[in-house]
């Protein structure tokens, strides 16, 4: 395995995570009790409702064990800072995002390995060999948790450091990422090839169910429009980054990667086009800042 996976890949992750916290606070992770209801309902289908539909896909599509359990790993990531960015474009609750983020991340650091290990225990891919043990799953920590402190540490003591180095961060993270997955894609181009034909509508299939459900299961209940807009996108696109990550260079597996890169490709456009049937069309505040407070800013001018 080259370095640029090994050492690229976990860079890459690992400034979009600090990145990820240089925007958090401990008030986000407060704000879940103030919206219970939305927070509740993207959490029950992300952590039960859609490992179960993706499971289902992937008997019904019949795909090979390790591709199997690589769907399954995708479906346990939790959502990324992309979630943020297309709530933002498309009117959602920006702030309730950022909660649902901050929240994810954490659950994911136990719920990953769970979903992960029971599915290498079904599908059995690695002949008997067993998936992440409890020194893998600290590195899972590591990877996920460690950055998003660090970005939250700087954010609460040096806060005009950590305004003027999130756009930066956000670009150079953009950046290295692009380089550091072409590199892994032209590294693995006949693999990726190979499978693309039967990984592309698995991943299709996958993420329209997830957008949809993040969206139809919080209106059921009577949440806001904004609110289930955020939660769509929260819950419809997954941070293929870090199962692609844990894929290569914990499990050190190449194929076990190939649907979290699949969907990592096709998922921009789908969501995108998503967003266009589910936008609220009406004027609302879409700053982070702003929703963080309620709008005060507008209030007191």
């Amino acid at each position: 395995m080259s370095a640029l996976t090994t050492i690229g890949l976990p860079v890459a992750l690992g400034i979009i995570m600090f990145g990820l916290g240089l925007s958090l606070t401990v008030g986000d992770f407060a704000r879940v009790l103030k919206q219970p209801k939305a927070v509740i309902v993207a959490l029950l289908c992300q952590l039960i409702l859609l490992p179960a539909v993706c499971f289902g896909l992937v008997l019904a599509f019949q795909l090979p064990p390790i591709l199997a359990v690589g769907m399954m790993m995708l479906a346990a990531s939790p959502g990324g800072t992309t979630a943020n960015l297309y709530s933002h474009l498309f009117r959602g609750d920006v702030a309730l995002n950022i909660s649902l983020t901050a929240v994810n991340s954490v659950l994911a650091v136990f719920t990953l390995p769970v979903i992960t290990n029971l599915a290498i225990l079904y599908f059995n891919p690695f002949d008997d060999q067993l998936g992440l043990q409890w020194s893998k799953t600290l590195e899972v920590f590591a990877i996920v948790l460690l950055p998003v402190a660090l970005g939250m540490i700087v954010r609460r003591f040096w806060p005009r450091f950590a305004k003027a180095m999130d756009k930066p961060v956000r670009i150079a993270s953009v950046i290295i990422l692009v380089i550091v997955i072409a590199g892994a894609v032209a590294q693995n181009w006949a693999l990726l090839v190979e499978n693309f034909g039967r990984l592309s509508l698995i991943t299709i299939v996958f993420c329209l169910i997830s957008l949809t459900v993040g969206y139809l299961a919080p209106r059921l209940i009577k949440v806001g429009k904004r609110q289930a807009i955020a939660s769509s996108f929260e819950i419809g696109i997954h941070n293929a980054t870090l199962a692609i990550v844990i894929a290569q260079t914990v499990l050190g597996s190449v194929e076990l990667s190939l649907p979290a890169a699949v969907y990592g490709v096709l998922m921009f456009f789908i969501a995108f086009g998503f967003g266009f049937l589910i936008r609220d069309r009406s004027s609302a505040v879409t700053d982070p800042e702003q929703q963080r407070t309620g709008g005060e800013g507008i209030r007191r001018s």
